[in-house]
């Protein structure tokens, strides 16, 4: 028989955990860079807008800035830019979902998959006066595509009421990047829809259209409405794009910023860093759902 004494559970239950060893000051290192960029480009800009809208032009405190956010003309800027993103989200939201479906669910060929890709990775990125260069010499009143129409079609889009100087023609320019943004947003959450989800809603006698209606919707919303919002903050903060193609004709927020903050007229720098200070309200508002809805979809699909 051994004399070994039989160990009490109880002894074990309340022992003392072992805590985790502290990480070295070396592992930090590589983080650095990414506080330093933080700090000088997100943190200090937003400290700079908030103290800046508190002061009048002789640097005096002052709540004039933000009562002037009530002008009517201002309200109008918001109102005009948060239209356009709406707009230019739902459409480019749409576009790059089928976009982004016929390559992954619809079993396209790979080629056409990896062209896609690429050029979403390049136009999504492809916006200010380049952008806006290339829309005026192709849709301009004497672009290609225009001259084109008007001498083979004898069709003048100027005389039919289009005009890419205006409303839908700045949210037409606005698409070009918001439906590539959209594609390379998506395309991971459709991969996720697993192969035994649509076998299982077949084996229970459910179409292909039932299926997409009561399974893979209902997991996917969660992420197209989360790209929606993503899309709504690229077109939201968007100026150089507008402001090379409507030369300030159209009255977007980031347009009355710029010559609040830069103008000749209407110099006013406080009641810039005001708008700006709405915009960064308006933006934190809509990156909040962005969050939730993100974290819903990624629970969803680890399951």
């Amino acid at each position: 028989m051994s004399n070994k004494p039989a160990s009490n559970p109880l002894e074990k239950r309340d022992a003392p955990k072992a805590r985790p060893a502290p990480l070295p000051w070396r592992n930090w290192i590589g983080v650095i860079p990414f506080f330093i960029f933080a700090f000088l480009f997100i943190v200090l800009p937003s400290v700079t807008l908030l103290v800046g809208a508190f002061k009048d032009n002789t640097g005096k405190v002052t709540l004039s800035n933000f009562t002037g956010l009530l002008d009517p003309s201002i309200l109008n800027a918001y109102w005009v830019t948060i239209r356009i993103s709406l707009v230019t989200a739902i459409g480019g939201g749409l576009l790059g979902f089928l976009m982004a479906y016929a390559v992954t669910v619809g079993k396209l060929p790979t080629a056409v998959r990896s062209a896609l890709m690429t050029f979403s990775g390049v136009a999504s990125n492809f916006a200010g006066v380049p952008l806006a260069f290339a829309f005026i010499a192709t849709l301009g009143r004497t672009g290609l595509v225009t001259v084109l129409l008007k001498d083979i079609l004898g069709i003048n889009l100027y005389d039919q009421g289009f005009s890419l100087y205006s409303f839908w023609g700045l949210s037409f320019t606005y698409m070009y990047f918001q439906f590539p943004l959209m594609v390379l947003v998506i395309t991971p959450a459709l991969d996720g829809l697993r192969k035994e989800w649509n076998e299982a809603a077949a084996n229970l006698g459910a179409t292909n259209a039932t299926y997409w209606r009561k399974v893979a919707l209902p997991i996917l919303t969660p992420s197209i409405l989360g790209s929606m919002i993503l899309l709504f903050g690229n077109a939201f903060g968007a100026y150089a794009t507008a402001y090379s193609l409507t030369g300030g004709f159209i009255n977007l927020i980031t347009i009355v910023i710029g010559s609040q903050i830069k103008g000749d007229i209407y110099y006013n720098p406080g009641l810039g860093y005001a708008l700006a200070v709405g915009m960064i309200i308006v933006m934190s508002v809509m990156m909040a759902f962005y969050y939730m809805l993100r974290r819903r979809s990624e629970r969803w699909l680890r399951q």
